[in-house]
């Protein structure tokens, strides 16, 4: 056999111009070849394992039905958030649900699942995910920390080896819906973990918002983002879309040229007493400037779905920070009904 040399896999063809060539994947003698996919899409480079990596990351994803990259042009929106809520509704849907956090610098799913402390195991079948529930598994570099407040100083190459060996190395098992979490904006660990994805084969991205001109301004480059690497927008979720809180959770203060003093006993006891009524009343309050149609009007300009808005619940913040559903009490009162409405859309859809 004749070939290009340099990383020519096994069982390629008769004059196969190798890996690493510019060639790989698009050179007439690459047709019908069983690598010719993966060649034309692997990152060029000093990896002489690429192919066997991801071929390696195609078996492991072969036993996953549908996978869903949350994404967010802006931090502090509440994707993580989105993607915990997302993974406990849907594996209360009785679906074997697998949330794989690639926030390489700042994993918060361990959090959020209430996993903190964990650690993961090996097997002869690879890494073993963190359960929360039999049918919800966990995987973030959060587990592997000594300390949970050590900084992950981590440059691009290194960030995409651990994004390929979570993808190549954990055992999900037979899943039905892998939901990745991923780190704000369009860096190295997005084009890694949808370059791999891709020849998996990847169900879309659901982007996640707030209604303000700051925010969407980093969502239209994420939408594009998308657009240009292939990856269909499943749609977008307005989160943080005015807050709602119940009248008799409220705090009250006196404001004085001293400072403030708590008057919240006063003032309920004074609602009890001249209005009761009011205390079964939700306050609703816009948070941020939405007044340019937020995400909804941007959706329609930029030509992709737009899924849904959910408020700004305290007692959704509480659950995140205690590790739990907010689907599992009635707490949730104001965010669980909308992101309910939110996930039969993508359930339906899929």
């Amino acid at each position: 056999m004749e070939n290009g040399g340099g990383d020519v896999p096994e069982n390629a063809n008769d004059h196969c111009p190798g890996t690493q060539s510019e060639a790989a994947g698009k050179a007439d003698a690459c047709a019908g070849c069983p690598n010719q996919q993966i060649c034309a899409t692997a990152p060029k480079g000093p990896d002489p394992g690429a192919i066997t990596h991801l071929l390696a990351i195609i078996e492991r994803m072969n036993t996953v039905k549908h996978k869903i990259l949350v994404l967010s042009g802006k931090g502090g929106v509440g994707k993580s958030t989105f993607s915990a809520q997302l993974s406990f509704a849907l594996a209360e849907m009785d679906h074997q649900v697998g949330l794989l956090d690639i926030d390489i610098c700042g994993p918060s799913i361990p959090k959020m699942l209430g996993l903190e402390g964990q650690d993961i195991h090996q097997s002869n079948l690879g890494w073993s995910p963190v359960y929360v529930e039999s049918n919800l598994g966990v995987m973030s570099i959060g587990f592997m920390l000594p300390n949970p407040d050590d900084a992950v100083i981590w440059r691009g190459p290194r960030k995409n080896g651990l994004i390929k060996q979570f993808l190549k190395d954990v055992d999900w098992g037979e899943i039905d819906y892998l939901v990745v979490d991923a780190p704000p904006g369009t860096s190295d660990e997005h084009i890694s973990i949808v370059q791999y994805l891709q020849i998996a084969g990847i169900d879309g991205a659901i982007i996640v918002t707030t209604p303000q001109q700051v925010s969407l301004i980093d969502v239209k480059k994420e939408i594009n983002f998308c657009k240009k690497v292939g990856v269909p927008v499943l749609g977008v979720v307005e989160n943080m879309s005015g807050l709602r809180q119940a009248f008799s959770d409220m705090k009250f203060v006196k404001p004085s040229e001293a400072g403030e003093t708590d008057a919240t006993e006063w003032a309920l006891n004074y609602i009890k007493e001249k209005a009761p009524e009011l205390l079964s009343v939700v306050a609703c309050s816009e948070v941020f400037d939405s007044s340019k149609g937020g995400a909804e009007k941007m959706c329609q300009e930029m030509e992709v779905p737009f899924l849904g808005k959910v408020p700004m619940d305290p007692q959704l913040c509480k659950a995140a920070e205690e590790g739990r559903s907010c689907f599992t009490d009635q707490k949730c009162s104001a965010s669980a009904p909308a992101l309910k409405s939110i996930i039969k859309k993508l359930v339906k859809t899929k």
